[in-house]
């Protein structure tokens, strides 16, 4: 047994390794041209931050494995050379909340400064900002942990009077325990007047945990409601609407045409703004026009991709006509593979955490039963669905900030790419990846029965006080779900048919 778990620790190194160098390669190449050679601080800060949101993910993998190595072992102690899953999670997360509300602010501040300005004054302006959230952040967790940094769980008193050593041990389901009358064990036959409330003080680190997965969870049961949707859809969508045919020449030339003349009004649009900017007219309706501009922009660079697919130039066009019609048809089968696991996850939401008692144990039996066909197979599908999950949180957001002007998304474009953009998203995906976390935890908990993360996760935060009755009530599972079932009936009236969306958005503005 302690050869497989000093084998657990070294694919742990292992893994670790690879994933920071993913991760740098991911950098290297979605970073936009004018952002090479420069800007270090945020590549460095964005390879951190990317690579703490996949090893967190992979933490709950690695926690089963951990308590799979000692299974054997009759206590804790027998089993030597284990990870220390507690300490590396609170690690993790409170590094997690540090990158979250510090660092990257402070890097995104230090990216869009003035760049007139020398590094020291464009370090300093950063700073203040920083230190002025972190003095404000500091005063809220310490009021917060002082009054309502307590754990209540809820214990049963129980007592019974001594009996006779039995000169046989026969036990049915009429008689459960040792001795004669009801023949019920005395925590079967308690009454609810034995129950108490068990009070006592959380660490501060887990505190801090706790805050950032509720801060997490709002933005995960939006984004992840959608996305759950919208990803498998959306890669279907595309495929559904992929160019059938390249298009002639004269077709392109006219496409082509109307993109430059919306080109054109967008620069104009654009100089405005940079006129009112250096005036020094940055009021509300600035901001608004702005966040309308880069709306329209994100939209122009859509169509302009796809008439490069309909017209593929160059003298590889046949090739790259092939390799068009190759993508889209990997977005179908990975939309229907998608599809396959977004079905999986709602009605396991459903049967195993909705309702009460469960109908089933559903994917939790599915992992333990491939665990038996080969040792670490469960783990692995365990995995992929977590994955899975924070790929849609990215696939919501993205959808949301591109349908809805008054949210602002940075998309990820490969090779062009800036680092605010990217700031941005490992922000968010480092916020979210806390709470994918905690859903999978409380989502698996039969899976990830006695693991650390169920410790954290599980008992200290479902019996948090002030916090402990948004799990109660399943308020991020059921905004979830409601959520999801309405994406889906979006792309079912919509996007499926998309002549009744123009209709749907006159209407609105008729309301309005």
């Amino acid at each position: 047994m302690g050869d497989f778990n000093l084998a657990l620790v070294i694919v742990a190194i292992v893994v670790c390794v690879l994933v920071f160098i993913v991760n740098l390669y991911l950098l290297v190449n979605y970073q936009h041209p004018d952002d090479a050679n420069q800007a270090y601080l945020p590549k460095f800060v964005v390879v951190l931050g990317l690579s703490i949101a996949a090893i967190s993910i992979l933490m709950l993998p690695a926690d089963v494995a951990n308590r799979q190595a000692c299974r054997h072992s009759i206590y804790n102690g027998a089993c030597t050379l284990t990870l220390p899953m507690k300490e590396l999670w609170l690690a993790v997360y409170i590094v997690d909340a540090i990158l979250v509300f510090f660092v990257i602010p402070f890097a995104m501040f230090y990216y869009e400064g003035d760049q007139d300005k020398t590094v020291l004054k464009r370090m300093k302006s950063s700073l203040m900002w920083v230190i002025s959230t972190a003095v404000i952040c500091a005063l809220l967790l310490g009021i917060l942990y002082g009054v309502l940094g307590k754990v209540d769980f809820t214990v049963r008193h129980l007592s019974s009077s001594t009996q006779a050593f039995p000169s046989s041990w026969d036990f049915s389901s009429g008689q459960q325990c040792v001795g004669t009358g009801a023949r019920q064990c005395s925590a079967y036959s308690a009454n609810a007047a034995s129950e108490t409330i068990w009070t006592m003080r959380t660490t501060f680190p887990e505190y801090i945990v706790a805050l950032a997965t509720i801060a997490g969870s709002v933005l995960f049961t939006i984004f992840g409601g959608v996305g759950i949707a919208c990803l498998p859809l959306g890669l279907i969508t595309a495929f559904i609407r992929r160019p059938k045919a390249v298009i002639t020449r004269s077709q392109y030339i006219k496409e082509a045409t109307e993109l430059a003349k919306r080109a054109r009004e967008l620069k104009k649009a654009g100089d405005g703004l940079h006129q009112e900017e250096r005036s020094g007219n940055k009021g509300r309706r600035w901001r608004k026009n702005v966040k309308s501009v880069e709306k329209e922009l994100l939209l122009l660079e859509e169509d302009v991709k796809a008439l490069e697919e309909m017209y593929p130039q160059g003298e590889q066009a046949e090739a790259t006509w092939a390799l068009t019609i190759l993508g889209y048809l990997a977005k179908l089968v990975l939309g229907v593979l998608g599809l396959i696991v977004s079905v999986a996850w709602i009605a396991h939401i459903v049967i195993y955490l909705l309702i009460d008692p469960p109908l089933s144990a559903f994917l939790n039996e599915v992992f333990i039963k491939l665990d038996d066909i080969w040792g670490l197979l469960g783990t692995v599908a365990f995995a992929v669905f977590c994955f899975y999950l924070l790929m849609c949180v990215i696939a919501g957001a993205m959808m949301i900030g591109l349908k809805l002007v008054f949210i602002t998304i940075h998309p990820m474009k490969w090779g062009a790419t800036l680092m605010n953009s990217f700031l941005f998203n490992v922000g968010l995906i480092l916020l979210c990846s806390i709470s994918v976390i905690q859903f999978c935890a409380t989502a698996f908990g039969y899976y990830a029965q006695a693991t650390a993360a169920q410790e954290i996760f599980g008992h200290t935060l479902q019996s948090l006080r002030g916090i402990k009755y948004l799990y109660k009530y399943n308020v991020f599972q059921i905004g979830f779900i409601v959520l999801a079932v309405l994406t889906f009936a979006y792309y079912a009236a919509f996007v499926s048919s998309p002549n009744l969306l123009p209709c749907f958005v006159i209407l609105i503005s008729y309301l309005r």
